[in-house]
């Protein structure tokens, strides 16, 4: 009999002794588990904090193409809406001196009386200011904003065009887009930017050009071409197809890169050369002077182009949409230097310059300006 209490205490025995061995293997179970569950934690803390350091939380709109895109013609808008009279100005100062309207105007004169003709003969300005003041009084205060229309549906092409365009391939050339360019690389920007900008724009800047010369041509009598912006673009498409959208396309390229050169380079350069070297912040004041700088070198480059460009848009047509007066751009340079001078290139610089150095002013203060309140980076 003892022998089979011996065995049961010794299977109790047993028992009780791998009880406290389950209870301690649990037991330290436990804390493997909760390292194992800790870790698992921290695991998917970094790995949930490395998407977020891949992934950026908030994606940037103000920076976005289309945003720049929006600003630009914002900004563009309004530069034009407050310099609009200085352009219709040069465009008229530009035009008096052509072939085409001597011509009429003497022939004008002739059919009429002496006192008409006289009347006719003053339409024949003598610079900017009097230029200004002849259109108010000859044909009223708003004539002077005549054909902002299509300016205006031609900025919502050109500008937003030329400003991306220029970004995009800053950024390309630079490792952050923010660094400035050299010199020569910030002018192949610009001229590309400008040419392919403009060359887009054409087709509401034909229209915008033969608009101004409306109230001049009324004055002298003529029957006038067209009534309005819509009825310029049906009768341009009429009487020389779609092609005849982009006549004078080919010097209005070469002024818009040439401008683009003299603005966008300009301003690039110089609004950093002014932050590295006078080590000021990206202010007004910087804005203001490199803008300035930037009309002056643009109006230099832009109004030789400009004279050709304006002529040769405003010239008669024939029934195939062909020029009366000059056969391309050479022949214009050719026969205007010719007939008029060297200097009648730069006829109209002065109002061009006036024009284009609040344009760039007015342009690149609104276009900062705007990017900073809706918290986009500096240009």
């Amino acid at each position: 009999m003892p022998a089979p209490q011996t065995i049961a205490v010794s299977a109790a025995a047993i028992t009780t002794t791998n009880v406290p061995s389950a209870e301690a293997s649990t037991n330290a179970a436990a804390p493997t588990a909760t390292a194992s569950a800790t870790t698992a934690t921290v695991n998917n803390t970094v790995s949930s904090s490395g998407r977020h350091q891949l992934r950026p939380v908030k994606y940037d709109y103000a920076d976005s193409f289309a945003c720049t895109y929006v600003v630009s013609v914002v900004a563009a808008s309004v530069a034009e809406l407050a310099t609009y009279p200085l352009d219709l100005t040069k465009t008229r100062l530009q035009i008096q001196g052509e072939a085409a309207s001597v011509a009429a105007i003497a022939s004008t004169a002739n059919a009429t009386s002496s006192v008409t003709g006289g009347a006719k003969a003053n339409m024949q300005y003598r610079g900017m200011v009097a230029t200004a003041f002849g259109i108010v009084r000859e044909e009223g205060a708003l004539k002077l904003w005549q054909g902002v229309t299509p300016a205006l549906y031609r900025h919502v092409v050109y500008s937003g065009v030329r400003i991306c365009s220029y970004d995009l391939m800053r950024k390309e050339l630079t490792e952050n887009g923010t660094q400035a360019l050299p010199v020569w690389k910030s002018a192949l920007c610009g001229v590309t930017a400008g040419a392919v900008a403009q060359w887009l724009a054409s087709p509401a800047d034909l229209v915008k050009v033969q608009i101004q010369m409306e109230g001049k041509r009324r004055l002298m009598g003529e029957a006038p071409r067209v009534h309005g912006a819509a009825h310029a673009f049906r009768k341009i498409v009429q009487r020389g197809g779609i092609k005849g959208l982009w006549k004078g396309s080919i010097p209005n390229v070469q002024r818009a890169a040439l401008v683009n050169l003299g603005d966008l380079t300009t301003y690039d350069t110089i609004k950093h050369l002014i932050m590295r070297r006078l080590h000021m912040p990206d202010c007004h004041t910087v804005h203001v002077l490199a803008s300035i700088c930037a009309g002056f070198v643009a109006a230099i480059m832009g109004t030789p182009a400009d004279v050709v460009k304006t002529r040769i848009m405003n010239q008669p047509t024939d029934e195939l949409g062909r020029g009366l007066l000059y056969r391309g751009s050479v022949d214009c340079l050719r026969q205007t230097v010719g007939k008029e001078g060297f200097v009648a290139l730069y006829k109209g610089f002065l109002p061009c310059w006036i024009r284009m150095a609040p344009w760039s002013l007015t342009f690149w203060l609104s276009f900062e300006q705007i990017r900073k309140m809706i918290g986009a980076s500096s240009y």
